[in-house]
């Protein structure tokens, strides 16, 4: 443990002037009058409100640091000497059928409809937020490419500048179109695109609009994530655009219909608004009814995200969705990372990750007792590798059919799209350049691309899409590394059974054996017989 506490915050751009700071507060131990800064507090007393976000907001992704007493570095894999579970029907495990690249890592979600990923994780959902808007191309088509589920998040039509409303409800919208028709553009057959719909989307008509003009299957509602517990923000750079988007039946924070605030605005000290998304209310019938109406519509299926609140709204998630038949139910925990949310609420809001996964295993299992079906579910907060992937799922099982993964889908395409900027300025870093001085040379599956969209279309794909390919192949083949030895060469073969805890304090909270005791009764009947 750090005695001294914490020096400083990236996220914020704030650094301690003390090499001694107080761990509860973070301030400096010794705090000097005419200290020249740059702690919080300091930083804060001149920028207000801006320190309550990681910056530069809209060009970074920040993921919270909180250390948590439990977290999924707490679980361990466990690997066997023999048997094969999950081969083909007929195939005999042997080492010449048991072996690696045979194992199947497709999964599928829904209730009846079933859809069919390459892989179990799906992105995060990618909304009205800058880092989406200007990097969708390379997020879509790679997901696309993947054979991995997309999800458009919330608020996208609302704040598209050319969005054209009829008695308040959407009629165009240019940049929902845009985001759709890139997906679809490159889709091969597994996975799809879902959009998400918040308070203000259900006001503006959004379903609506999506399935009558492009025919999506799915859409999702969403009670909250696991970075925060209010909905969505943006900032907004000019008085114009801040009045559009209050018009439009937005809270735009500071007021920007306030004259002081456009003083300030003008005097250069405000140099942004902030456009927030209502709170949401839930209430069961309300939700039954919500998802009968989309079904009306003609939607296919219905997934509902929640975020990392307490176990009665858990219970309440599963229980309902269990009665309105959703399709697939996203559970995603605390601390959450975007570049979107509240650095303090990232921080210190909500339930813990393997916690609430833990939680919603317990739940599941007692709604199965009680005969009711428990929906598909996917688990979320903070994943970026195949051994989390591997855990999360082992964790949930059977219930758990995929993983949403936020930045780490997102950090692929930022970097491939910045592989071409660098390739057309010839200034790639040593970290690329090493590898190559082509695309072809620096991304390792470029040629499989090109075998699956063909030597005339690969140079209308964006790097950022070849990017996200690469990636999601070193997932697969890790994760079918772990289940090959765990012999478990199927993904509904993968049982709690294969876990075990580091810690007794791990295994209290998850109910995965302490890894002194699992598998002690098979030892012993070894032993003793």
């Amino acid at each position: 443990m750090n005695l001294s506490g914490p020096k400083g915050n990236d996220a914020t751009r704030t650094a301690n002037r003390s090499k001694d700071v107080v761990l509860m507060s973070g301030l400096c131990a010794r705090c000097i009058d005419g200290c020249r800064g740059n702690c919080e507090v300091f930083k804060a007393s001149f920028r207000g409100r801006e320190l309550i976000y990681p910056g530069p907001f809209g060009d970074v992704t920040a993921g919270a640091k909180k250390d948590y007493p439990v977290d999924y570095s707490h679980l361990n894999i466990h690997g066997y000497a023999f048997g094969a579970k999950g081969l083909p029907a007929g195939v005999q495990g042997n080492p010449d059928t048991a072996i690696f690249p045979a194992v199947n890592t497709e999964t599928s979600y829904g209730w009846d409809k079933k859809v069919t990923m390459s892989l179990p994780i799906f992105t995060g959902a990618l909304g009205s937020t800058e880092i989406a808007r200007k990097n969708w191309e390379h997020f879509a088509v790679g997901a696309a490419l993947s054979g991995v589920t997309i999800v458009c998040g919330e608020n996208v039509c609302g704040i598209d500048p050319k969005l054209v409303l009829k008695n308040g409800k959407v009629v165009e919208a240019p940049d929902m179109d845009r985001r759709i028709e890139a997906y679809k553009r490159y889709h091969q057959g597994k996975g799809e695109i879902l959009i998400q719909m918040n308070v203000e989307d259900t006001r503006l008509g959004v379903a609506e609009y999506i399935i009558n003009k492009h025919g999506i299957d799915t859409i999702e509602l969403k009670w909250g994530q696991g970075a925060k517990c209010i909905g969505g923000e943006i900032k907004v750079k000019s008085l114009e655009r801040a009045l559009e988007l209050q018009k439009r039946g937005y809270i735009v924070t500071p007021d920007p219909s306030d004259p002081i605030n456009q003083q300030a605005f003008k005097d250069g000290a405000l140099e942004e608004f902030e456009r927030h998304s209502r709170l949401g209310f839930i209430d069961e019938d309300g939700f039954y009814k919500e998802c009968a109406r989309l079904r009306k519509l003609g939607y296919k299926r219905i997934t509902l995200k929640t975020g990392a609140y307490g176990l009665r709204e858990l219970a309440m998630a599963l229980k309902w969705s269990s009665k309105a038949q959703i399709d697939l139910l996203t559970i995603d925990g605390a601390p959450g990372g975007t570049g979107m949310s509240p650095w303090r609420m990232m921080e210190e809001w909500g339930m813990p990750t393997i916690y609430l996964h833990a939680a919603a295993y317990e739940f599941a299992t007692i709604l199965q007792k009680k005969g009711l079906r428990v929906p598909d579910l996917a688990f979320a907060g903070g994943f970026s590798s195949e051994d989390g992937i591997y855990k999360a799922l082992a964790l949930g099982a059977p219930y758990t059919k995929a993983i949403c993964m936020g930045r780490a889908l997102m950090i692929p395409g930022m970097v491939g799209k910045n592989i071409d900027e660098w390739l057309k300025n010839n200034d790639l870093p040593n970290t690329v350049s090493q590898f190559g001085k082509t695309p072809e040379e620096i991304f390792v599956c470029y040629e499989n691309v090109v075998d699956i969209v063909g030597k005339s279309e690969i140079k209308k794909i964006p790097l950022g899409a070849i990017g996200i390919y690469c990636y999601s192949d070193k997932l697969k083949v890790g994760l079918q590394q772990l289940m090959a030895g765990s012999r478990c060469f199927s993904l509904p073969a993968i049982t709690r059974n294969e876990l075990m805890s580091l810690t007794e304090e791990c295994a209290k909270v998850t109910g995965i054996p302490y890894l002194m005791d699992s598998y002690r009764a098979e030892a012993m009947s070894v032993l003793n017989n």
